[in-house]
C-alpha cells in the first residue's frame, strides 16, 4: 500500500520530502537511471451545453515507459522549449529543473512507474461512463465528493473551481466558499475568493485540486488541514500518483485521474480512489 510504505519512513511527509526520498532512491529505481521518451502538451477550450461560461486548460505530460506523468499549467504560459528539455532527460535532472511544472510531471510519471493506479496500491477503481462532456464532468464530481464525510451545510473550501464539483456540493446539501487564483466568479454569480489559506479558517474541509502541486500552494493547505484535523480532499489530474503518497500526512482522500483525462473522450472511463471509506458507504 503506497500509503502505508511512507507513513512508515516520516512522521510528516512534505512535497520536498518526497522529491528528497525520490531522488535517493529510496522508492524505487535510481531516477538518474530513468529516462523521459515523450514530452507533450494537451490544450483544450471547453463550454459545457447549459454552462454560461467556458474555460481552458493546458496539461504538459511526460512518457516513462509505460508511465504518464502530468501537470497542468495557466494556458500560455509554458515556454516552447520546455518540451525538448524533457525529451530524452533522465528524471533526476527534471526533478531540478528550472520550470515547476516539468518538476511535478518528472515526479508524477517516476511515481506512476514504480506504483501505478491498481488494487495493491489502495487504489480503488470508478468507472465513468460514456457520455457528452458535461455527463462525463458529473460523474467525476460525483466521485470526488462522495469522499467528504460530512454533515448537511457543512462549509467547504473548494480550490480550483470546478462548477460540476459546485454543483455536487449542493446536490449534497453541502455549502461551499470557491477559490481560485484568478479570482472572478462561479457559473452563479457567486464571488471567487482568491486566497485559499485564509478562506480555510472557516471551512470544514477542504477539496483541492492537484494544480496547487504546480503551483505551489498545496504544502501550506495540507499543513493547515493536519493542524486542525480537518478533512482534505485531493482531485487530480495533475500529480495523480503523487497525491495518494500524503494520505495520513494531512490528506484524507484522493481522486486519481491520470491521463487520458475524462474530457479527452466521449467513450467510458475510469477514476482511481484512495483513501478512507466514501460518504455512506459508496
Amino acid at each position: 500500500m503506497i500509503a502505508g510504505a511512507v507513513a512508515g519512513a516520516a512522521a510528516d511527509l512534505t512535497y520536498d520530502g518526497l522529491v528528497e526520498r525520490v531522488r535517493a532512491g529510496t522508492l524505487g529505481p535510481d531516477p538518474g537511471t530513468l529516462r523521459i521518451a515523450v514530452a507533450f502538451r494537451t490544450q483544450q477550450a471547453v463550454r459545457h451545453d447549459g454552462r454560461g461560461t467556458g474555460y481552458r486548460n493546458e496539461v504538459l505530460s511526460l512518457r516513462l515507459a509505460e508511465a504518464v506523468g502530468s501537470c497542468a499549467v495557466e494556458p500560455g504560459t509554458l515556454p516552447d522549449d520546455a518540451l525538448d528539455d524533457c525529451v530524452g532527460a533522465d528524471v533526476a535532472a527534471l526533478l531540478g529543473h528550472r520550470l515547476r511544472p516539468v518538476r511535478v510531471a518528472a515526479l508524477d510519471a517516476y511515481l506512476m512507474h514504480i506504483a501505478p493506479h491498481v488494487p495493491r496500491h489502495g487504489a480503488r477503481p470508478v468507472a465513468l461512463p460514456a457520455g457528452s462532456s458535461m455527463e462525463k464532468s458529473r460523474a467525476r464530481a460525483a466521485a470526488v465528493v462522495e469522499l467528504l464525510d460530512l454533515p448537511a451545510g457543512a462549509v467547504v473550501l473548494v480550490v480550483g473551481v470546478v462548477n460540476s464539483l459546485l454543483e455536487a456540493l449542493s446536490w449534497r446539501g453541502l455549502r461551499y466558499v470557491a477559490c481560485d487564483l484568478k479570482g472572478g466568479e462561479t457559473e452563479w454569480g457567486e464571488p471567487v475568493v482568491t486566497d485559499a489559506l485564509a478562506a480555510a479558517q472557516g471551512c470544514a474541509a477542504l477539496l483541492v485540486s492537484g494544480m496547487t502541486l504546480g503551483n505551489g500552494t498545496f504544502e501550506p493547505l495540507r499543513r493547515h488541514a493536519a493542524l486542525h484535523g480537518k478533512q482534505l480532499v485531493m482531485f487530480a489530474q495533475t500529480g495523480s500518483a503523487v497525491l495518494p503518497r500524503f494520505l495520513g500526512h494531512g490528506v484524507r482522500a484522493v481522486c486519481a485521474e491520470p491521463y487520458p483525462f475524462f474530457w479527452l473522450d466521449g467513450g467510458p472511463g475510469v477514476v482511481h480512489r484512495y483513501g478512507e471509506p466514501c460518504a455512506g458507504g459508496a
